[in-house]
């Protein structure tokens, strides 16, 4: 089993209740995945060192498969007002996901997943086991660039980053620019 998910074998399955989920505007679907590898001899091409893995030391930590994923032309994308939800499921196979998005706090977090279960409110950062998943909603107010994290900061380093573009018009009641000297 542990080589089929360090390599891959996995994915997640939404089994939506009889009478829909609330609406919202964009809804986003992001896989956290750790990666334990070692050269397979050909340049850039690399297989399981299941060593790393029992050590629980990956030399990847990425979102959606592969290292800038969700980054460059690949940013997920939404305007000012919008109501958003993220389907997040951590992979694993090894460590626990510090699920935060930069500048938001989530209105709403779904336990573990389950759409009948526990509702947390105004989280700033939740945790997804490995293996396990999350859902959050929140909306988005202010214009700019969100970035996705593993709050467990240090894997932004191998690849546990991406950014949620918004466009739209300021709203100074909730942040206002100020101009420097």
């Amino acid at each position: 089993i542990p080589h089929h998910i360090a390599n891959g074998m996995y994915g997640l399955m939404l089994v939506e209740p009889a009478k829909g989920l609330s609406k919202v505007y964009k809804e986003f679907y992001v896989f956290q995945s750790e990666f334990y590898t070692k050269s397979a001899g050909k340049k850039g091409l690399y297989e399981l060192d299941f060593d790393k893995g029992l050590a629980e030391h990956p030399d990847h930590v990425v979102f959606n498969g592969r290292d800038g994923a969700l980054m460059g032309d690949n940013v997920i994308k939404a305007k000012t007002g919008e109501k958003i939800r993220i389907f997040f499921g951590n992979i694993g196979p090894n460590h626990i996901s510090s699920f935060h998005v930069i500048g938001e706090i989530f209105d709403k977090v779904y336990m573990e997943g389950a759409l009948d279960g526990a509702v947390n409110r105004n989280v700033q950062t939740t945790l997804v086991p490995a293996a396990g998943s999350t859902i959050v909603e929140f909306k988005v107010d202010v214009p700019g660039n969100y970035i996705l994290v593993d709050h467990s900061i240090f894997r932004v380093a191998k690849g546990a980053i991406g950014i949620l573009a918004v466009e739209g018009k300021d709203n100074p009641s909730i942040f206002k620019k100020v101009k420097g000297k």
